[in-house]
């Protein structure tokens, strides 16, 4: 005789048991999906509601050039930090970075300026037609490390650049201060058919302990901006809040 036998049998579960089961299942993936994508949500409502009418709402937007408080970076663009470090747009896909949206509106492209946040050295690879990165020898908030500034969507759809012509492709390790002009914001994804809308992307990228910059795209190779610029932008604290310098 097996032992499975010397055991006493469950109880089958009844169909509504199996029913109810199920919808407390969903209904935790519902609330989950919701604590997550509504601030997202939230957060497209107020882009609309801004772009609409940015006069309006100039109380929600950063200035170029400007410092919070005692934060090391300055902001590096001028509009709506609309979707922050950590926003989850789809299952699997975290932002890592900032989208900064201009107050020219969706069709302003190259009027709103970007500018350097920290003192650093710009390279712009070859191929890159809206994108260029800083090298910061030393992280001002732990010396001991090097990280990166990324920029991204400074040209149009079809790829005509905004970048300063002083930083041509090719460039490398060309030392730009605090506050230089790098150019202005785009629309450019890298597909002509579809334009990802008149924004900055901005982020803080790791070092590999090499000397060089790690994948952008994984969140993971990024670092919060929030004690950088002195605004939070952490999703997680931020919930739907305005990000904004707090007085």
């Amino acid at each position: 005789m097996s032992l499975s036998l010397d055991r006493p049998r469950r109880p089958r579960p009844t169909r509504l048991a199996l029913i109810l089961a199920l919808l407390l299942g969903f209904g935790s993936l519902a609330y989950l999906l919701y604590t997550r994508l509504s601030p997202v949500a939230t957060r497209l409502v107020r882009l609309r509601q801004y772009w609409s009418g940015p006069l309006a709402h100039q109380d929600w937007a950063v200035h170029a050039g400007e410092r919070c408080g005692e934060a090391p970076f300055l902001m590096p663009t001028d509009g709506l930090i609309g979707f922050v470090w950590g926003d989850s747009f789809r299952p699997g896909k975290v932002h890592q970075g900032l989208d900064i949206f201009g107050p020219t509106g969706p069709d302003g492209l190259g009027e709103t300026p970007v500018v350097a946040a920290y003192d650093g050295y710009l390279t712009r690879l070859p191929t890159w037609r809206s994108a260029l990165i800083i090298r910061i020898p030393q992280d001002p908030l732990q010396p001991e490390r090097q990280i990166w500034l990324y920029y991204t969507h400074m040209a149009d759809s079809s790829g005509n650049s905004f970048i300063s012509p002083e930083f041509p492709p090719g460039t490398t390790q060309a030392f730009v201060p605090a506050g230089a002009l790098l150019g202005h914001q785009g629309n450019y994804s890298g597909d002509t058919d579809s334009p990802v809308g008149m924004h900055l992307h901005f982020s803080i990228v790791r070092d590999d302990g090499r000397g060089r910059f790690l994948d952008e795209r994984d969140i993971r190779n990024t670092l919060d901006p929030s004690p950088y610029l002195g605004v939070e932008v952490n999703a997680d604290r931020l919930g739907d809040r305005i990000p904004i310098c707090q007085p």
